[in-house]
């Protein structure tokens, strides 16, 4: 079996109601990076980039494609490994890692059509055949009603079955944020896990500050306090609290991951497996951080693809810590608009109760409908 064509597809479609990050950042649009690859026996294998479609597009029809035309797809670690090397000089992080786990995944898909498994067989089995989704939403999208908005949003998320909500904070004040998360918590009361995520927009002693007043509502994780790049920074936020911090959705392959890890710098690390490196990355992450006694609950964000990809990297992962009654690992389920998540796959993947199964089909587990690609693709 030999790979006979690397196609790329940049898609994107408009958002009808555009929310804001922690970080000021308007989403006005959504997008992805598709990877197509072929075998010259008609075998086909999708995955996907994180970041801006079009410059994962271009590295990869610049950089990549061409270095693995004629190659066999079940050399996956070994063209890994010759990717990264290819790239090394300018390479080590960032897009072209971002780049890289699109080919990664798409290999991993066209290995388990061929040997008719799904991919969690592939790379170790599955610990679980469902795992429980927690909704990434509460953005700020009306900002005279950033509260009342986050309130109502939290108690729909909790109507349709989530157990566990993960919201934005990040508005400026430190008040205010602890205020909208109060009002959050009280609504959906104790049962309901709250997470809070501020796209490493504080300081090292304003993370220090909220987070202690954060405890009190009993949050479940601060995700990405502070800047990705401060190591130091971030021992000493883990250090000076009794909630878990998180981190790591902007960190690339396992190089990436070492120092942040053996340093338990945060006490959940959160590697995309559409940045990170993909799957065959991403395992070595994950076992590193057991290695260590950190948590690995990997990012999601983006297309059917991805989400299919990161449901089968949680499959494998072991119980964190095993015990009688472990604590369920989490799936990142993403709710603001994105057809790309809801439509690409012909049978989307959904939760009921705030649990998604995992698919059982072949490679990934999901049909590419291809209609939504002419729908969206940009030239």
């Amino acid at each position: 079996m030999k790979i006979k064509s690397v196609t790329c597809h940049h898609l994107s479609a408009p958002v009808e109601r555009p929310f804001t990050s922690s970080r000021g950042w308007l989403y006005k649009t959504r997008n992805t990076c598709l990877v197509e690859i072929e075998t010259e026996d008609g075998i086909v294998g999708w995955g996907e980039c994180y970041g801006p479609s079009a410059v994962a597009r271009a590295f990869i029809e610049t950089q990549l494609a061409g270095q693995i035309i004629g190659r066999d797809p079940f050399d996956v670690e070994v063209i890994w490994e010759h990717l990264y090397n290819r790239i090394k000089d300018y390479g080590q992080t960032g897009m072209a890692i971002a780049a890289i786990s699109g080919i990664d995944i798409a290999l991993w898909d066209i290995i388990g059509k061929a040997t008719s498994k799904p991919v969690h067989k592939l790379i170790g089995g599955a610990f679980r055949t469902e795992v429980e989704a927690y909704a990434t939403g509460l953005y700020f999208i009306d900002m005279d009603r950033v509260t009342e908005e986050a309130v109502e949003e939290a108690q729909k998320f909790v109507s349709e079955g989530f157990r566990a909500i993960k919201m934005k904070i990040g508005l400026g004040s430190l008040q205010k944020d602890i205020d909208r998360v109060a009002a959050v918590r009280e609504a959906i009361g104790t049962d309901i896990r709250l997470m809070v995520d501020a796209n490493h927009c504080y300081s090292v002693p304003n993370a220090i500050r909220i987070g202690r007043k954060l405890q009190e509502l009993d949050i479940d994780w601060f995700e990405e306090p502070i800047s990705p790049e401060d190591v130091d920074g971030y021992v000493e936020v883990t250090r000076a609290l009794d909630m878990a911090v998180a981190g790591g959705e902007n960190d690339f392959t396992r190089f990436g991951f070492r120092d942040k890890i053996v340093r338990k710098a945060m006490d959940i690390v959160q590697p995309d497996v559409c940045a990170a490196g993909g799957l065959t990355e991403s395992k070595k992450i994950a076992a590193m951080a057991s290695a260590h006694g950190v948590e690995c609950v990997p990012h999601a964000w983006g297309s059917a693809v991805g989400l299919a990809a990161t449901i089968h990297f949680l499959a494998s992962l072991p119980d964190q810590p095993p015990c009688l009654v472990p604590q369920p690992v989490l799936l990142e389920f993403e709710q603001e608009e994105n057809p790309f998540r809801d439509f690409l796959a012909t049978e989307p993947i959904v939760q009921k109760q705030g649990i998604v199964a995992v698919p059982g089909g072949p490679g990934l587990g999901i049909e590419i409908d291809r209609e939504i690609i002419k729908k969206y693709r940009v030239s």
